[in-house]
């Protein structure tokens, strides 16, 4: 599996061999012996599936207390996968950093805790499978909007994103709980 440094160097990009033949194609998306050669050092216990219709925006979203890693990676379709580094001693503290994940390049990006995580539907429709190293907890979820004007992210949209309302009240960053 080929490892891609992002401009975050804690967010990164996988991606694995893929074998092919006339049947289709086979390749390993986990392996919990190569997360920890790869130094992510995390076991998941929890695996989610989103599936989103085209220009639906997911995000931005965050867990204050048991913060959640996120190994993502789309099983249909395309997205635009966006990890802003929230942790306040961090040197890329405000940063995003963006990749587009689709079935065809077969890429896994890594989002470790203290991250905000959102992402856009690029395609008619997305599957996307992510594995999480903490249980979902409702009642610690945050959400920064995702237009943030600080944080400035490059959405590719064409027209206006499909927002949950949850999205559409997403607080600006400058006011967000954030890790130390």
């Amino acid at each position: 599996m080929k490892v891609i440094r992002t401009e975050i160097p804690d967010v990164l990009i996988f991606e694995p061999e893929v074998f092919t033949d006339d049947r289709g194609f086979f390749f390993e998306s986990f392996n919990q012996k190569k997360s920890f050669d790869f130094g992510l050092g995390k076991v998941f216990i929890q695996d989610n599936h989103s599936h989103s219709l085209r220009n639906v925006l997911r995000g931005l979203h965050y867990q204050i207390e048991q913060p959640q890693g996120k190994l993502v990676r789309v099983v249909s379709g395309e997205i635009f996968d966006v990890a802003v580094d929230i942790r306040s001693s961090s040197a890329t503290f405000g940063n995003w950093v963006g990749a587009t994940l689709s079935a065809e390049n077969k890429q896994i990006m890594w989002i470790p805790a203290g991250f905000a995580h959102g992402f856009l539907t690029l395609s008619g429709a997305a599957d996307v499978l992510y594995k999480a190293t903490d249980y979902h907890a409702p009642q610690f979820e945050r959400t920064i909007a995702w237009d943030d004007k600080d944080l400035d992210i490059k959405w590719p949209l064409h027209g206006a994103p499909i927002l949950s309302a949850k999205d559409s009240n997403g607080i600006p960053f400058r006011d967000a709980e954030t890790y130390p």
